[in-house]
């Protein structure tokens, strides 16, 4: 489970975050949906300790993640930002197996690339393992920084917008694989994600930032409803059901 506790985040004396206080409950996709600026990768990124809030604590199964140790931090928790800049030029099993660092430091045991392998795979890179990053689709390289992320073997997975640069056939295949990975290997997915439908598609729960606070969290079918959209994007959205899916529909 991971909680968290009146965080709040400013920069230079401007609150953008918080305080926010919520549960995260073990298993299942978890979304973070809002608009821009909402405080999604904010919150997501001191979930991760990737960034000191200004108030405020994280649990992560129990883990403080402020006094935790990064190692052993790292073996619980795995964590992709929304932007990866890398400058090395690497082959996609290479980067996948830099997921693998908190167990080996960096020399791979057997064990290691089988969660290597397993991830490529998982993510239907196998056939793109000897590949340079330069010479892949920025789809191709968003699949492997997840399946570095995969590779890690954390309970608890982090993803910030791990659908950027899919088309929908691979956004689709992305969520179907997370779903997977919730379902069978029982992990906690949090995904910071900007479409709604998508969301309530796959996920167990949603919770709902904008202006730096949480508006309502719930089930998809408790937030997928006029009203609380509308509210939340500050735009007029009708919920249709649509092969008994719900499906978000702006006005033009």
């Amino acid at each position: 489970m991971i909680e968290f506790r009146d965080v709040s985040m400013s920069y230079q004396g401007k609150q953008v975050l918080g305080p926010v206080s919520g549960t995260i409950r073990e298993g299942g996709i978890t979304s973070l949906i809002g608009p821009n600026g909402a405080g999604k990768s904010t919150l997501m990124t001191i979930i991760g300790r990737l960034m000191e809030p200004t108030g405020g604590s994280v649990t992560v199964g129990g883990l403080d993640v402020r006094t935790t140790k990064s190692q052993e931090l790292a073996k619980h928790l795995s964590i992709l930002r929304q932007e990866n800049h890398i400058t090395a030029r690497l082959t996609v099993r290479e980067l996948v197996g830099f997921g693998r660092f908190p167990h080996c430091q960096g020399r791979l045991t057997p064990e290691d690339v089988r969660h290597v392998d397993e991830a490529m795979e998982f993510l239907n890179l196998t056939d793109l393992a000897d590949r340079f990053l330069d010479q892949l689709s920025g789809g191709q390289r968003q699949r492997t920084f997840v399946a570095m992320v995969l590779a890690q073997d954390t309970k608890y997975v982090l993803l910030d917008e791990p659908l950027n640069n899919l088309d929908m056939k691979h956004a689709v295949l992305m969520m179907r694989q997370l779903r997977r990975a919730a379902d069978q290997l029982g992990k906690t997915i949090v995904l910071v994600i900007h479409d709604v439908n998508i969301a309530a598609a796959y996920s167990d729960h949603i919770i709902a930032l904008r202006d730096g606070l949480i508006v309502t969290s719930g089930t998809a079918d408790e937030i997928m409803r006029d009203e609380i959209l509308t509210d939340v994007f500050d735009t007029p959205v009708t919920v249709h059901s649509i092969n008994g899916q719900p499906t978000a529909v702006y006005a033009r």
